[in-house]
């Protein structure tokens, strides 16, 4: 056995409870419980098929009923294609699943029933594998054989090579030889042939494999492709790791999902000279997403994050960064998965301390990384969140949302980021993915051409923070090493200029967009509230105006921007009101409506501010239940004046565009005065 030498895993039995046992039984219940069933052709797709196409929620699987697949929200039951084929693609996964971890309970327990049920897995496909026809089709990824990606079949191959390392030894050499160049060797083989020259997380994950399967089978060749050539490991940690130390696709679960097929390969080699362990951005990888964690005890769905991806519970990588670093970061972020499980897991098993230091769950930060783009205000007092995206252009899976908002009021989003479905159902690329359906601005309610935006000022005084961005789409569109298809409108954005600034207070959010649109294009500034509407500007229902994403939008009211202040409040579920004030030049009609959130089973309430203005400049108040009013906005060549009121007082604040100097006054009324002022 590789992955332990016998001192290693004499310990690891030592620290075997019942507990453990019984919960990797049931882990692998289906595989245990049925006949071994492979398939014996290349009938499996994408388990992104296997979702809902209404509700956007992944479907039930069964293994009784390979041709029915029922959705959990209201029961409703599909046939056919695409669904059959993400069948078998979740067979394919249960069965290597259960090569690992069955493999390890052969070494436990030494009971029979595992080994056979490994050797039987293994070998069912390594008679099926070879002649398995490469298939694919699938959105920015090579084929597969077992599979129809090149991706699923590196997630496969690295379970049946561990599973394979469990019971070698016990596998007569026919056996052995069997498997070995019929699945392993010709499976790395494929993966080395469809590796992409690009830079993404299926190509950490494809390293991974081969060099897992180089280790197994003591094979050289296999080991310094997965490390050391162009688009290896080395390349893809150098190039890869943007800023302050995020993958460069700007998903915190691509960005985890990059490091746990790193890990998968690490595991085998920490202790052989093919460690990664001495690249300096390794251990970067482990730190920094966890300073994003929201007071929900969440991270951000930003980007390509299906629904429960935001939810920290990597104990797979934390137990095992813990082990190797003992850095209390990684405790804390073990104390808070642990907050309402227990820590009997194979990953605290097989490579985590005997007993863990004593460590307060994270915490959410204020974050300001401007080299990655991302800011992260939190007001402990009140609960409050604010996370501005200015990242750079991420690739495949960004979603064209250059400087959007997420407001998080008393520990609740009403300003959601929503993430994504499964990639398989039409609202990912149909919905989610879209600028549309982000509180940004989009124009022509088409996607923005990709952008690397830029921070013009920040300033953090001790009554609020000042960030400055800017996207200027009169330059060429933003790259990445990374293959990429044309979703965006580069026409519809071309020569449009756009500036958000953002005031952080805590208590509330002061939001200013300056847009500058020389050919008259259709803007739209868009926001999406987790709250509905207390009133309407009118009662005049009409259709959804709109193409694309939000054609679906119902209960639309349109009504003409007048001078002044709008306001719109929103009750939120179990929160104070959550109100928006906005004061506008430029603006032409106000549209409100409801779209779906994520999952697809309750709306948002959306406003759009619309223009077709050759320049449009807008100030909102996000009062986050403090009590805030916004009374004025005047603007001048460079520079705004604000007045606010908030419980007796008068706030003034003067801000100079110019160098990015914001003026912040306070007056105090007392109760006469102030019964005189309203």
């Amino acid at each position: 056995m590789i992955q332990f030498n016998d001192k290693q895993f004499s310990l690891i039995k030592k620290r075997t409870t019942d507990k453990t046992i019984k919960q990797i039984i049931k882990d692998n219940d289906v595989v245990l419980s049925f006949d071994v069933l492979v398939p014996p052709d290349n009938r499996a797709t994408w388990n992104h098929y296997y979702f809902c196409p209404d509700h956007g929620v992944k479907l039930t699987w069964d293994r009784n009923k390979p041709k029915q697949h029922c959705c959990p929200v209201d029961g409703a039951i599909f046939t056919g294609s695409p669904y059959d084929g993400a069948w078998w693609r979740g067979l394919n996964g249960l069965n290597s699943k259960a090569c690992n971890e069955l493999g390890l309970l052969w070494q436990l327990t030494k009971e029979p029933i595992y080994l056979n049920k490994v050797k039987d897995i293994l070998l069912q496909y390594a008679k099926y594998y070879p002649d398995y026809e490469p298939h694919g089709g699938i959105p920015y990824n090579g084929p597969g054989k077992a599979n129809a990606q090149t991706l699923c079949e590196a997630n496969c191959h690295i379970d049946f090579a561990l599973g394979y390392d469990f019971i070698r030894d016990d596998l007569s050499p026919q056996d052995q030889e069997y498997i070995e160049v019929r699945l392993l060797r010709e499976g790395a083989d494929f993966l080395v042939q469809h590796r992409s020259k690009q830079l993404h997380n299926h190509e950490m994950k494809i390293n991974a494999t081969i060099g897992v399967i180089g280790l197994i089978l003591d094979e050289e060749k296999y080991i310094e492709f997965a490390l050391n050539t162009e688009y290896g490991f080395h390349y893809q940690l150098n190039h890869g790791l943007k800023g302050e130390g995020f993958w460069f696709e700007g998903s915190i679960h691509y960005h985890y999902y990059a490091l746990q097929a790193l890990l998968g390969y690490e595991k085998l080699a920490r202790n052989t000279p093919y460690s990664i362990r001495s690249n300096p951005n390794y251990y970067k990888m482990f730190a920094f997403p966890l300073q994003l964690i929201l007071n929900t005890g969440d991270f951000p769905r930003l980007n390509d994050c299906v629904a429960g991806q935001e939810k920290l519970t990597d104990a797979h990588i934390f137990e095992f960064a813990y082990s190797e670093f003992e850095d209390p970061l990684f405790a804390s972020a073990l104390a808070s998965i642990y907050k309402n499980i227990s820590r009997d897991n194979i990953h605290a098993l097989l490579y985590g301390v005997d007993e863990l230091p004593p460590a307060k769950p994270l915490k959410p930060q204020n974050i300001h990384a401007p080299l990655v783009g991302l800011t992260l205000l939190t007001d402990q007092p009140s609960n409050n969140q604010m996370l501005f995206k200015h990242a750079l252009y991420g690739g495949e899976h960004d979603h064209y949302d250059r400087l959007g908002l997420t407001l998080i009021q008393n520990g609740q989003e009403v300003l959601p980021d929503l993430g994504t479905s499964g990639y398989g159902a039409e609202l990912h690329y149909g919905y989610y993915k879209n600028t549309a359906t982000h509180n940004t601005l989009v124009v022509n309610q088409s996607n923005q051409t990709p952008a690397n935006p830029t921070v013009l000022h920040y300033q953090a005084l001790p009554e609020l923070v000042f960030i400055d961005t800017f996207v200027d789409w009169r330059l060429p569109a933003a790259k990445v090493d990374s293959h990429t298809l044309v979703h965006w409108d580069a026409t519809a954005y071309q020569d449009v200029q756009f500036r958000r600034s953002v005031i952080w207070l805590g208590t509330a959010v002061i939001e200013i967009n300056q847009v500058v649109n020389p050919h008259q294009q259709q803007l739209d500034l868009t926001w999406h509230a987790r709250g509905e509407f207390k009133s309407h500007l009118t009662n005049d229902i009409i259709q959804s105006p709109l193409e694309g994403p939000l054609k679906r939008m119902t209960d639309c009211r349109l009504s003409e921007v007048n001078s002044g202040i709008q306001v719109f409040k929103y009750d939120v579920q179990q929160a104070a009101p959550y109100c928006q004030y906005m004061f506008t030049e430029g603006g032409e009609y106000w549209l409100t409506g409801l779209a779906p959130d994520n999952p697809a089973t309750s709306n948002l309430s959306y406003v759009l501010l619309r223009s077709q203005q050759e320049s449009l400049k807008n100030v909102v108040l996000h009062d986050l239940g403090a009590g805030y009013k916004l009374l004025s906005a005047e603007w001048m060549l460079e520079s705004l004046n604000l007045k606010l009121t908030r419980a007796k007082k008068l706030i003034s604040l003067h801000i100079d565009f110019s160098d990015g100097e914001v003026v912040f006054h306070v007056k105090e009324f007392d109760d006469h005065l102030w019964r005189a002022m309203n």
